[in-house]
């Protein structure tokens, strides 16, 4: 009876399920990008609008809450938060089942397929620009939508004014201000792809388990008021065609939000998980 040797680095290297998976998911998303461009940007679009939907839930169910009062001037705006951030967290999941394209999971992705050369940066770059172009189609698509609706009038809109006004006053505070939202892009996209890695590496066999995971991982960053680049485009789309919105401070934000979430996605997880996972130097020459 023949026995087959297990092959010790799969003990040293634990992660080259997650670094395959991710991989051959790149090349689809680089074939879909290139020779099949329009169908990608469709892709991209309906994660926008799903954000769209599920952005504007959370705001709609924290004033729901904060409507009700408990005695003393306090209300359950708290509870709200919670509540609203948990029904924020099914957005990813929607996302991933309905293979749709986000911009901050593809930063993870095209580092991974950068360090292993399946890529190049100039490739990456253009699949992550059709990426953010498309969801911010299907994010002004939904602000379009809401623009002619009652949906986010009154307490609902009070909510987003607010929170659009808290985003860009970290651009309007100076380096410390810049600083602040810097370190909130980055741990936002550090647990979105942080729940991606565990959906993709293998060990999760259910569903379920990986529904919560990325639904745990959103209500982090809504719960914390950490600034996610598609989020807060849909968002100041949303405010700024009911309600106007400085364009530069808002350009501001987003260029920061973007710079800190490809940190947080592309290097602390996507960069990282390729290093530790990478057994070539490792393996004796042939």
């Amino acid at each position: 009876m023949s026995t087959t040797t297990p092959d010790p680095s799969d003990a040293l290297f634990p992660g080259r399920q997650f670094i395959s998976t991710v991989l051959e998911s790149l090349e689809t998303k680089t074939t879909m990008s290139g020779r099949l461009t329009r169908r990608y940007l469709q892709r991209a679009a309906m994660a926008g609008v799903i954000i769209g939907l599920l952005y504007g839930t959370h705001y709609a169910v924290v004033a729901a809450f904060a409507s009700i009062e408990v005695g003393g001037g306090t209300t359950l705006q708290p509870v709200g938060r919670m509540v609203g951030a948990v029904a924020f967290g099914w957005a990813l999941v929607f996302i991933y089942y309905s293979r749709s394209e986000l911009l901050t999971s593809n930063m993870m992705i095209v580092s991974i397929g950068a360090y292993h050369r399946r890529t190049g940066w100039g490739r990456a770059l253009r699949l992550l620009g059709l990426c953010y172009l498309g969801n911010l189609v299907g994010g002004l698509f939904v602000a379009g939508l809401l623009r002619f609706s009652t949906l986010v009038e009154g307490a609902a809109l009070d909510q987003m004014v607010a929170a659009v006004d808290h985003k860009l006053d970290y651009v309007t505070a100076g380096p410390g201000g810049w600083a602040d939202l810097l370190v909130r892009a980055i741990l936002c996209n550090f647990c979105i792809n942080l729940a991606m890695l565990l959906a993709y590496n293998g060990l999760i066999k259910d569903d379920l388990t990986k529904s919560l995971v990325m639904i745990v991982s959103v209500f982090i960053f809504a719960f914390l008021g950490l600034e996610h680049s598609v989020a807060n485009t849909v968002l100041f789309s949303i405010v700024g065609l009911r309600e106007g919105i400085d364009l530069g401070l808002a350009a501001g934000n987003l260029a920061l939000a973007l710079v800190g979430n490809f940190i947080g996605g592309g290097l602390l997880i996507g960069l990282y998980y390729a290093w530790v996972n990478d057994d070539s130097r490792w393996r004796p020459a042939a």
